[in-house]
């Protein structure tokens, strides 16, 4: 069974989690998706957000996707990926989708996933009109891909938290605007590459995007 842990619930999660889904049920692939995730939905972030009612992310969602999608398992943890529990959620032969809007998250948990012999790791984030899809895939013990942090220093020395370390107040005033439409373009790069890997045919590490020049730039580095 296909075994995929969806971190982040946020713009990106919404907006890539029901078309993965349909996908996987149409092609007759037993997945299960374990969706985590330690935040609320607040009806502000319902301009790019999906959700049909309050309450945590990760526990809404997976009970909304089990509905549609009787074909797969899920599951939901409403906890925020920590140093302390990353062993508990992450495990070796699975596909990581990572839509985090913090480099602290980023950096921990490349930095495990550098710790298995085998992950397939999909980080996508953004900022207002632009953004980036990282892949980093070990196989065998040996990266294939570089890790997130290999050639993006803001990862690798984060000036930002885990929301796990933050007071609500904290939290509240890190949150920075998003764009619906720059979340949908980065969650369809996320898919576009987890499909080339189940070809064993992905050519890129990196993809970087614009909205408003509608550029979107493939990049191969080496690990």
């Amino acid at each position: 069974m296909l075994e995929i842990k969806a971190i982040g619930i946020g713009g990106i999660g919404c907006a890539l989690l029901p078309f993965l889904c349909r996908f996987l049920q149409y092609s007759r692939e037993p997945a299960r998706l374990t969706l985590i995730d330690g935040d609320r939905f607040a009806r502000q972030n319902a301009v790019r957000q999906a959700f049909g009612r309050l309450g945590n992310k990760a526990e809404v969602k997976a009970a909304e996707l089990a509905q549609e999608f009787e074909a797969l398992s899920f599951r939901s943890v409403p906890e925020y990926v920590t140093a302390e529990n990353a062993a508990r959620l992450i495990f070796s032969g699975e596909v990581v989708f990572l839509m985090v809007d913090n480099h602290a998250s980023r950096h921990l948990v490349s930095d495990y996933a550098g710790t298995l012999p085998d992950l397939t790791l999909i980080s996508g984030g953004n900022d207002y009109e632009d953004g980036n899809v990282q892949v980093y895939v070990k196989q065998n013990g040996r990266g294939l891909t570089p890790s997130l942090s290999r050639y993006h220093p803001e990862i690798a020395h984060p000036q930002d938290q885990n929301p796990a370390t933050l007071s609500c107040e904290e939290f509240m005033a890190r949150s920075v605007p998003q764009l619906l439409f720059t979340n949908l373009s980065v969650a369809a790069l996320m898919l576009n590459a987890f499909y080339a890997l189940r070809q064993e045919r992905l050519e890129y590490s990196e993809v970087y995007l614009d909205i408003v020049k509608n550029i979107c730039r493939p990049v191969t580095r080496p690990v």
